[in-house]
């Protein structure tokens, strides 16, 4: 049954064709035989789900079920989880339980998903591959000598490999969009403010938002609807009511205008996902949608801009992990000041240690009107450039990486270059839009290739309702990888 969609489980659940005690048990059985392979799960919690799905059976039984009921469920490990480790992919917090929930984690729970583990990621959400855990890297499932990408790359490979329909992730430049991309999954990322933060242990605020996986998008559209409204405790929550993301699933592509970035299909695309894109992008015109070429001159400098802007912030919001309160902490120091240096210096790997100091050198008096000041006016050209391109257009499609699943270890050495993997991403989550990426196909290696569609402010239901058109006209969403 984990195979099937979630409104087939929820039909089988209903009709006591299945129970979500069982569904829990298969799910953490495909668990145990797989993750050792994978590697996309840090932490199971088969007391507490097994527990969950016999509280959901009971709502079932009474008839006051909802979508999600029953439905297994990963969280991304960023997000705090009562009573579970919650390690951010990280040594800092490998001992770290948290005392309460995410409001992402309290919704999925008041609407009955059953969490049956948290997934692997790279150290406090930075990174583009999924290396960068202290619990070792993520593979990915199609090919187990690749990256699944990242951050959220154990989300990703949890839904490739059919471990669980459905999963959390958060997005701070495509870390939801790239993973689905390498894994050929659904991900969405929605409009900044959407999501609440609290209890997402933060890397970059003002970029970071929570973000669903899944096989399709009519599974995303469910997750998503659970998952989003105000939040008081999250000052950047946007006071909207709930959504339901399914409401436009059925609506036909006629009259659709699909804008392509000129500079998103110039030179840097592998020629194997150009195709991939391009055969999409045809079976769009099929379905009735038109493509029209749109501008957006500043995507250029997005990478350098939010290579600027977040770790700026990383260094802000790791400060607070200094071996006082909780988290990892020196066994030995001669004082206060050389606990704080030996607890951070073992605690945070190279990369995070890397982004810290950069984001520290960009504030740091000199520098922060050259570099900081200038990163955010590049910000704010980048979403005056979207909202020209939507003037012409209903949703932009592009890549939504350059490439498909590189080998593991084939980028560690040169940090620059895994950043530019994120070329297509990060102007998003600079501009705050929404934006999704669905399977499109397959480039070398019989690897998955992402087709990356990018909304206006709050047109999540739309943009998943243009990727469920094509997914009811392809089967690339329902591919799975042999092993």
């Amino acid at each position: 049954m984990i195979d099937s969609s979630l409104k087939d489980i929820a039909a089988a659940l209903r009709a006591k064709r299945v129970s979500a005690v069982e569904l829990a048990t298969e799910s953490l059985a495909r668990i145990e035989a797989g993750n050792g392979r994978i590697n996309a799960f840090v932490t199971t919690c088969r007391d507490s789900a097994l527990k969950a799905a016999a509280e959901a059976d009971a709502r079932i039984a009474a008839g006051t079920a909802g979508p999600l009921t029953g439905i297994p469920l990963a969280h991304k490990d960023v997000f705090c989880t009562e009573g579970v480790l919650t390690t951010c992919g990280s040594k800092m917090l490998a001992n770290f339980v948290s005392p309460y929930d995410a409001h992402v984690v309290s919704l999925l729970k008041q609407a009955g998903a059953v969490m049956v583990g948290k997934t692997n990621m790279d150290e406090f959400a930075m990174g583009s591959s999924n290396e960068n855990s202290h619990s070792g890297p993520t593979r990915n499932p199609w090919n187990l000598d690749c990256v699944p990408g990242g951050s959220s790359g154990g989300s990703a490979a949890a839904i490739a490999a059919r471990m669980v329909p459905i999963a959390t992730g958060t997005d701070t430049g495509g870390s939801v969009r790239q993973p689905a991309s390498f894994c050929g999954v659904t991900g969405i990322k929605p409009t900044y403010g959407t999501v609440s933060r609290y209890g997402m242990i933060a890397y970059a605020s003002s970029l970071d938002q929570g973000g669903a996986f899944a096989r399709s998008a009519e599974d995303c559209a469910l997750l998503l609807s659970a998952m989003t409204g105000h939040d008081p405790r999250d000052s950047t929550s946007l006071e909207r009511d709930a959504e339901d993301y399914s409401r436009d699933l059925d609506k036909p592509l006629a009259g659709l205008r699909i804008g392509l970035p000129k500079e998103f299909f110039a030179d840097g695309m592998d020629d194997d996902v150009r195709a991939a894109v391009e055969a999409a992008l045809a079976e769009y015109r099929k379905l009735g949608a038109t493509t029209v070429e749109v501008s957006l001159p500043n995507a250029r400098l997005a990478i350098p801009a939010y290579y600027v802007i977040a770790p700026a912030e990383a260094s802000s919001n790791l400060s607070r992990f200094d071996g006082v309160r909780y988290g990892h902490r020196a066994a030995e120091y001669t004082d206060l000041n050389d606990m704080y240096c030996k607890s951070r210096a073992q605690g945070f790997g190279a990369e995070v240690k890397r982004r810290i100091l950069v984001g520290t050198y960009v504030l740091s008096h000199g520098y922060y009107d050259a570099y900081y000041i200038k990163a955010q006016k590049l910000r704010r050209l980048i979403a005056n450039d979207f909202a020209a391109a939507f003037q012409q257009c209903d949703v932009i499609a592009g890549p939504t990486a350059p490439t498909t699943a590189y080998a593991l270890g084939a980028k560690t050495d040169d940090p620059v270059q895994m950043y530019l993997g994120d070329i297509y991403t990060v102007a998003v989550n600079l501009a705050g839009l929404p934006g999704l990426s669905h399977p499109a196909g397959f480039g070398k290696g019989g690897l998955p290739v992402g087709l990356q569609l990018i909304g206006n402010y709050f047109g999540e239901a739309r943009l998943l309702g243009v990727a469920h058109q094509f997914q009811q006209a392809t089967d690339w969403h329902a591919r799975a990888p042999q092993a």
